[in-house]
């Protein structure tokens, strides 16, 4: 009979709670499917005695994760601790110098040092898993390392981050300002305890690293994302993006160019009837196009316990059944270091700005973008507000390089009372 896979997991909030609950609810298709029970040894967390509506006395107790990951009884380290560094990463290192195999759900940690960790668990002839950091319960690691690894992948993209996409659509649905709807997420729990995490991109950018990394074959390179959070968005785009036919997500966007990696996250304006326009609520969306398989699309919980226990257990899975697969798709050593383009992919752009209302101002916008080498393929003005003139245009394709020169001119014309919104136009 095969020996019991033991697990020692470090994190006992909604996840690691969730984790244990499969465990035990699941040990019978656990056994049936992997060909071996899965047991825990032992946990740890920050607090000892509180009541997670699961009782772990049957466990032995670490008040170190370090302790816990290097423990003889332990053959797989679950980290649901989170953090970049810290406790997180000092644990991940010990139990891979140990000789233990590591399941995550930290995207944080793997954005930041990835190719650290990677080294260190080939070194080891361990296995480092982390479905669960990226996109909660849709398998997309799992899909670009495995079922699309015989595609060269040409674009990443999607909603990956459920607190901005409520955000977002609840606007929409409630005719509610940004502010309105920010607190009332807030209030529901769905925002991080820092929540320029999730509403600045920084969440769904960790994110956009990783699969970018898995995607094209590169060292991990989060410093490389172009990052702009949802916070410039009013009610009034949400509004003029629907008459045009458009929805705003927060996207990220990677892909190999001529040029260098792209990758970027930040509020896009995407077809409403593209898969991606049509995605409601906090649910995650991942669009990934490859060489021979066309379009694909995965959808899903990107988060909360069920979803997110779900996908660390399928890593669980994959270790007891013997799986070892390269952290990112291919060896650590042979990841290529992108070069970052230095300019995204032409694309037309949404641009909303107020303009004094006087003689003359709408022509000079119009100069300025024409001087940039910027043409308009719509334009629409709307009803004056005391001494402003709303004005709204879409750019036929132009560079963000150009545009960026244009915003810059207007700011000399004497006309624009703020900075314009400028807001990408996706194509999906």
């Amino acid at each position: 009979m095969s020996t019991p896979l033991r697990l020692g997991i470090a994190g006992l909030g909604t996840v690691g709670v969730g984790v244990v609950k499969i465990i035990r609810q699941q040990a019978t298709l656990l056994q049936n499917r992997c060909g071996r029970e899965i047991t825990i040894s032992a946990v740890s967390a920050r607090t000892r005695d509180k009541d997670r509506g699961v009782n772990i006395g049957a466990y032995a107790w670490e008040d170190d994760p370090v302790a816990l990951a290097t423990r003889d009884d332990v053959d797989v380290f679950v980290e649901l601790m989170g953090g970049s560094d810290g406790p997180a990463k000092a644990a991940t290192e010990a139990a891979l110098a140990a000789g233990k195999h590591v399941v995550t759900a930290n995207k944080a940690m793997l954005a930041i040092h990835g190719q650290l960790l990677a080294g260190l668990a080939e070194a080891n002839d361990r296995a480092l898993r982390y479905e669960a950091a990226v996109a909660g319960g849709i398998p997309i690691i799992k899909s670009l390392g495995e079922g699309l690894a015989g595609n060269d992948i040409t674009r990443v993209m999607g909603v990956m981050n459920g607190s901005c996409n409520y955000i977002l659509t609840r606007m929409e649905s409630a005719g509610l300002t940004y502010e309105e709807v920010f607190d009332e997420a807030n209030a529901l729990g769905y925002l991080e305890a820092d929540p320029e995490l999730d509403v600045g991109g920084i969440d769904a950018a960790h994110k956009l690293a990783i699969l970018s990394a898995l995607a094209f074959g590169t060292r991990v390179d989060f410093d490389g994302v172009e990052i702009e959070g949802i916070g410039c968005v009013k009610i009034e785009d949400i509004r003029h993006a629907a008459d045009m036919g458009y929805r705003i997500k927060l996207l990220g966007v990677a892909q190999m160019t001529g040029r260098g990696l792209e990758q970027r996250m930040a509020p896009c304006l995407v077809p409403a009837a593209s898969p991606l326009g049509q995605l409601e609520g906090g649910t995650n969306m991942v669009v990934v196009e490859g060489s021979d398989v066309g379009q694909i699309v995965l959808r899903g919980a990107g988060a909360g316990e069920g979803p997110t226990a779900s996908a660390v257990m399928g890593d669980v899975c994959d270790i007891a059944r013997g799986l070892r697969l390269p952290v990112f798709g291919q060896p650590a050593d042979t990841l290529a270091t992108a070069p970052r383009a230095q300019s995204a992919t032409p694309a037309p752009y949404y641009l909303r700005m107020a303009l004094h209302d006087k003689p003359g101002a709408l022509a000079k916008i119009a100069t300025v973008l024409g001087e940039a080498g910027i043409s308009i393929h719509r334009m629409r003005q709307y009803d004056h507000t005391d001494d402003q003139a709303p004005v709204l245009i879409v750019t036929h394709k132009t560079t963000r390089a150009a545009l960026n020169q244009a915003l810059d001119a207007m700011d000399s014309t004497g006309v624009v009372v703020d900075a314009p919104v400028a807001l990408r136009i996706e194509s999906v």
